[in-house]
């Protein structure tokens, strides 16, 4: 009596499985080589899950390479402007950010509204570097807060927001000029 049970269980097994996956009775697929190819090659694609996931950010400039790239070329720049320390690189004061565009709108940020950066990139990325930052009004200790939440934070009385749009302008600007 077990056996029959066990059997239709395997059997019930093997059908759904088959039905979810999309898996098509053999007399029903016709003679190999007319779309079964195609075929094949749409389902691995859908089955593969590393293809229903993104990518990436979507932004050029945070490929590896080419985010090397304008780093070099923005570092001089910002340095003459006063946005960047002269014996600071950008790659060194970028490396907590994921995106370039959020180092710069940070960058800004501070500048403009008189901030630490060490500040501004320890609340906004929680990330805390070598940098000295004991001075600096970070509640959350590590955890990333956001830009407009850290501006906030560290100057109540500014309108961080903003403070954040025109800072987000400005860091685009910047990547304009590069070619980013």
């Amino acid at each position: 009596m077990a056996k029959p049970t066990l059997f239709s269980a395997v059997l019930f097994l093997s059908v759904s499985i088959s039905f979810v996956f999309g898996a098509k009775p053999a007399e029903a697929q016709g003679p190999a080589g007319a779309g079964s190819a195609s075929a094949a090659q749409d389902s691995a694609r859908f089955l593969n899950p590393m293809n229903w996931m993104k990518k990436d950010s979507g932004r050029p400039e945070d490929g590896p390479a080419l985010r090397a790239d304008v780093e070099k070329k923005l570092t001089p720049r910002l340095q003459s402007n006063g946005i960047l320390p002269a014996n600071a690189t950008l790659t060194d004061s970028c490396s907590p950010f994921l995106a370039l565009e959020d180092c710069l709108t940070a960058l800004h940020a501070s500048r403009n509204l008189g901030l630490d950066f060490n500040c501004v990139r320890a609340a906004a990325t929680g990330v805390h570097t070598s940098a000295d930052v004991s001075g600096c009004k970070v509640a959350d200790g590590e955890k990333a807060q956001g830009l407009n939440k850290a501006i906030h934070q560290l100057k109540p009385d500014a309108n961080a927001g903003r403070a954040t749009k025109d800072a987000e302008q400005q860091a685009i600007e910047d990547l304009k000029g590069v070619g980013a």
